[in-house]
């Protein structure tokens, strides 16, 4: 797999030092697992200027796969993640090494200044609208998509690089489903950029990346190499294609619940 360009895009050695250890360590980790990796549209990814990366999320790892894309054009994902990622020992070292953006639901607005700073100097900031890992492996209903992504859009400027990938969580993802299985397929589908269009709104916006990453997950599914020999014995496969997953409302239910969980969880520290 070809190694990233450092390109012009790096603001001094040593900020970006640690997430270009953290790229190696993940080009060897698909060595390893023997991940057939797929990408299709990288070049649609500008290789100067600002760019809100939204994504769909159905994997501990997928940041990975979709900062591939980046990498490729010789760029770094700013990825905006949960604060408890941020307060782990070690995930919380390198998260801040690799200049990722701590987002605590309590104060949304102070990741959004610091993602509206880090596009108006150049970089790619990477979102998930979905906010949480989707269960049914689908993108989520409409109303459960944040408009971050959205907003960041509007008020700088930058347009929104959709990121649809399919795969990945049969390697790690949420109810402790994981698989060291080698030779993984994992595809990645970069869409045409999203601008804003005359008079559009923040959620005019997130209607258009929906219906967008909607469809290319389903394309993704569509030509997914991989196929399970039994529909509904696989936990992977989503409900609608007559798989084992969650269906739609059921997973939205799981989510709320460990939500929940969370919640309670930070409150009895």
């Amino acid at each position: 797999m070809r190694q990233p360009d450092p390109g012009p895009h790096r603001t001094t050695a040593v900020p970006d030092l640690t997430y270009r250890l953290v790229i190696r360590a993940c080009h060897v980790l698909f060595r390893v697992l023997g991940l057939r990796i797929g990408v299709v549209g990288a070049e649609r990814l500008p290789r100067t200027g600002p760019v809100v990366v939204a994504a769909n999320h159905s994997s501990f790892l997928d940041f990975m796969v979709v900062g591939l894309v980046a990498t490729l054009r010789g760029r770094l994902v700013r990825f905006m993640a949960k604060q408890s990622v941020f307060d782990a020992p070690v995930s919380g070292q390198l998260m801040r090494g690799m200049h990722h953006i701590p987002v605590d639901r309590a104060h949304g607005e102070t990741a959004a200044r610091t993602a509206y700073r880090a596009l108006r100097a150049g970089e790619v900031v990477g979102i998930y609208p979905e906010a949480t890992i989707g269960r049914a492996f689908v993108v989520k209903d409409r109303a459960d998509l944040k408009r971050g992504a959205a907003f960041l859009a509007l008020r700088t400027g930058a347009p929104i690089l959709p990121v649809a990938h399919w795969g990945v969580h049969r390697v790690l993802t949420v109810g402790g489903r994981f698989s060291l299985r080698r030779g993984t397929a994992v595809s990645v589908l970069v869409g045409e950029p999203l601008v804003p269009l005359p008079g559009e709104d923040a959620d005019g916006l997130t209607d258009r990346l929906h219906t967008v990453l909607a469809a290319m997950v389903d394309q993704l599914l569509d030509d997914y190499p991989q196929l399970p020999a039994e529909p509904r014995r696989a936990w992977w496969w989503p409900a609608a294609r007559g798989g084992a997953a969650p269906e739609t409302q059921e997973a939205r239910l799981l989510d709320e619940e460990a939500r929940l969980r969370a919640d309670a969880g930070r409150r009895g520290r």
